[in-house]
């Protein structure tokens, strides 16, 4: 599977709400081993992926207070969802949620 096959999708999560669209992927491994898909970053609004997370307060705490507001302010609307607890529209054959083992 290719991550283009997922961006842009419509996400809904368990009840049916729309939660919005997706922007990024995120992937765990070993170092040794595979990576996994196991979430979904997801936004409503076309302008919450500019800020990408990257220049937020969490990322750069010393950035310039503008750029931080800013970057907070677009980015309120975005968020980390589980792959098991979400459905995408239209949906992907062969795509699931891996059980975190351990």
């Amino acid at each position: 599977m290719r991550a283009g096959e997922l961006l842009g999708r419509t996400v809904y999560d368990e009840r049916g709400r729309r939660l919005g669209r997706v922007v990024d992927l995120v992937v765990r491994g070993t170092p040794d081993g595979p990576l996994r898909l196991t979430d979904l970053v997801v936004t409503r609004h076309w302008y919450g992926r500019l800020s990408g997370r990257l220049i937020g307060a969490e990322r750069h705490p010393s950035g310039p207070w503008a750029i931080r507001a800013v970057a907070r302010l677009l980015s309120r609307r975005t968020v980390q969802v589980p792959l098991n607890r979400i459905r995408l529209d239209p949906p992907v054959p062969g795509l699931r949620a891996e059980r975190p083992s351990g």
